[in-house]
């Protein structure tokens, strides 16, 4: 049996709004995990797959990301669609029905989100079903921290896509960001394409499910992390850096090369960038050290996120916070401080599964 024609949309035009003012500066998709961009772990899932070409839909600081990834990679072609004004999840693919529709199966995956993506294993239980499109779950991340997750029954069908009461023979799950469906599929929601902002949920697939069309859930244990907060970036970059089982046994931290860290310095469940500086008499848990920043001599940083180049004095505490450099162009969020020439920013409670 010959493979089936795929290609993908890679949804990364949102503006990260949660994240700011760390994402005035980088767009979402391009943040570090391990030194790599986090679209790149995406697009290398879509790679291994032998997806033929991948567009990737672009608003917020769009021209970063075509720089960095240029026309293609590894072989697989890139598109970039420019959005004036944001076109949603579902409207997204206005601008590309050409492009979706050389396909025999389509993926959408966001560029935003981490995880090793199983998509061959969400692919072939595509294949071996009658559904109208086929969503990734994750069974470990905590749907009451994703507005209820999904209700699945226990035939791998979606019943609701909001939550709401759950049966006795039925579960929660949560939508991981990534589907898969046949390009017909799409006459379903026609009139919503190319015309405004649309949604695949509230305008393609809870119409499907009203009208008896079956949407099924492929779940997968492997970890996803929705790095739409501070305090999920964290979680996610400390989650790879102490890497998988049985590794994170003994792998305490994970250092880039190109980093500066005393000696005289104490480093523990951290990831630190390339060309980062740790001076002496530091102490650095569970955080994450961006590139090019510099934590000043005898500082204490726990469970906090430091920003690319920020310059942290000596002797400092930072705590739960995620610290970034100040700057004219930057907005801040309600909450934020000015601390001299640094942004101060609340980091908020991880809540799915990750290390401690």
């Amino acid at each position: 049996m010959a493979e089936p024609r795929l290609r993908a949309l890679v949804l990364a035009a949102g503006h990260g709004m949660r994240l700011r003012p760390l994402t005035d500066i980088i767009p979402k998709p391009l943040l570090p995990i391990l030194g790599r961009p986090v679209l790149e772990q995406t697009l290398s899932a879509l790679t291994a797959i032998g997806c033929e070409a991948s567009a990737i839909n672009l608003h917020h600081l769009g021209s970063a990301i075509e720089s960095h990834f240029g026309g293609a990679f590894r072989g697989m072609r890139l598109v970039y669609s420019r959005e004036p004004q944001l076109l949603g999840t579902l409207g997204a693919l206005g601008p590309l029905l050409e492009f979706v529709a050389g396909a025999e199966y389509f993926l959408v995956v966001n560029g935003d989100s981490l995880c090793r993506w199983p998509l061959g294993k969400l692919l072939r239980r595509h294949l071996g079903s009658p559904s109208a499109a086929t969503l990734l779950l994750a069974s470990r991340a905590k749907p009451s921290s994703f507005g209820g997750g999904v209700v699945v029954r226990r035939d791998g069908t979606i019943r609701s896509l909001r939550g709401g009461e759950r049966g006795d023979k039925e579960r929660r799950r949560v939508f991981a960001g990534a589907h898969v469906f046949r390009p017909s599929v799409l006459k379903y929601s026609a009139k919503r394409l190319g015309t405004t902002a649309a949604d695949f949920v509230t305008d393609l697939y809870e119409p499907l499910i009203a009208g008896g069309a079956p949407i099924q859930g492929y779940e997968s244990r492997h970890h996803w992390h929705d790095l739409g907060t501070p305090g999920r970036y964290l979680e996610g970059a400390r989650n790879w850096g102490l890497g998988r089982w049985p590794r994170r046994l003994w792998r305490t931290n994970w250092l880039a090369p190109g980093t500066d860290v005393s000696p005289e310095t104490s480093v523990h469940g951290s990831v630190i960038e390339r060309g980062a500086v740790i001076e002496r008499g530091c102490k650095i848990e569970k955080s994450l050290i961006m590139s090019g920043a510099r934590i000043g001599a005898g500082s204490h940083i726990r469970r906090a996120l430091v920003g690319p180049e920020v310059e942290v004095p000596d002797e400092s505490t930072i705590k739960r916070r995620m610290v970034t450099t100040a700057r004219a162009d930057v907005a801040l969020r309600a909450g934020d401080s000015i601390v001299g020439s640094l942004v101060v920013s609340r980091l908020e409670g991880t809540d799915q599964e990750g290390p401690r």
